[in-house]
């Protein structure tokens, strides 16, 4: 099977998956112990004004018939309006609004897993049984060994106090508040200019202060919900090194007499990069999952924090809706995923 096949065939896989979770997402939201027309009139609401709420959101009709509308609202990206937390706003609107707050802190978390974990795991794996070995493995047990909502206490906990003179929040730029959104106003465009059809932006505004407040403020979060994924590249990044080191290529290699610089870049970090993409695409479940304890404990709005709160105001269309982003995002990971492992092992894809 050539390898473009082999793609395509990963993407028609994909759409059973994403009607399937759909499908569980539409039984759990709507045959669930949440109530949105509670929600709306209140518990001591009269009949006529929950039949009247009921009729408006159309809970009252079949269930077939809601499931119906839901999946080909979803599937044709309509996805509606909030009920509860903000009603009338468009769901668009919402993740508009949220999404920034969620992807800065997603992409500090993959870089802090991503720049120490897998260094930490190639330089404890081509220095077996050293004391950088030892302090670097240790470190990787400790970080996956440490639930989220536990490390973002004690991390909170220690932050707010000072040491010898050094507090964190105004240690360099003042961040007032450890808990709170990050400032992304950082960059913004101020002026747009017409050139033909198209409007392009002219006028800038970018802050250096505001920037690195939005990095202080973010830190300590993304820390913490980078932490596993940290501990698990450096644990799974020391064994694919020390698997490759040993493999007969590699020493096929050095009795050629390749440098040992050669023979590290060219023929082991490519072949340990092959375990490690699971592991980094993985990643980004954790986030999702992990986000919303996170941006709960830290007090940052971003799409955990709206999905938790739409969850118990009982904002059905924003949890069916943000459950929707969630499905497809996990599913272009995973195609992400196959990609790269066609690039990484030429050999993938071409079996039967």
């Amino acid at each position: 099977m050539s390898r473009s096949r082999y793609f395509l065939r990963r993407l028609l896989l994909s759409i059973p998956v994403v009607l399937f979770g759909l499908t569980i997402t539409f039984v759990i939201v709507r045959m669930g112990p949440i109530d949105p027309v509670a929600a709306i009139v209140g518990e001591q609401g009269g009949a006529v004004s929950r039949a009247n709420i009921e009729a408006r959101l159309g809970v009252n009709q079949p269930l077939w018939q809601q499931y119906t509308d839901y999946m080909t609202d979803m599937l044709t990206f309509n996805l509606g309006q909030s009920w509860v937390i903000q009603p009338g706003r468009s769901v668009y609107s919402l993740i508009g609004t949220y999404a920034p707050r969620t992807l800065w802190l997603g992409f500090w978390s993959v870089s802090i897993a991503l720049f120490v974990g897998i260094p930490l795991g190639f330089y404890a794996g081509l220095n077996p049984n050293t004391g950088g070995d030892y302090f670097a493995s240790f470190g990787g047990i400790v970080w996956r060994a440490m639930p989220n909502f536990w490390l973002a206490v004690i991390m909170l906990a220690l932050l707010r106090r000072s040491y010898f003179g050094f507090d964190w929040r105004s240690f360099g730029i003042d961040i007032g508040s450890l808990v709170g959104q990050p400032p992304l106003d950082f960059f913004l465009i101020t002026e747009w200019t017409t050139i033909g059809v198209l409007s392009v932006p002219v006028g800038f505004y970018v802050s250096g202060t505001t920037f690195l407040q939005a990095i202080k403020q973010v830190l300590p979060a993304a820390v913490v919900l980078g932490s596993a994924a940290m501990g698990n590249e450096m644990r799974i990044g020391r064994t694919a090194v020390l698997e490759t080191i040993n493999s007969n290529y590699v020493e096929t290699a050095k009795a050629k007499g390749l440098s040992d610089r050669v023979i590290v870049w060219k023929h082991v970090f490519r072949n340990a990069l092959i375990p490690l993409v699971p592991v980094i695409t993985n990643e980004a479940f954790l986030l999702i999952g992990g986000s919303v304890i996170v941006e709960v404990i830290f007090g940052i709005n971003g799409l955990g924090y709206l999905f938790y709160q739409a969850s118990i105001q009982a904002d059905l269309p924003l949890v069916g809706s943000l459950m929707f982003v969630f499905i497809v995002l996990i599913v272009s990971i995973n195609i992400l995923q196959d990609l790269l492992y066609t690039i990484l092992d030429p050999r993938v894809g071409y079996d039967r």
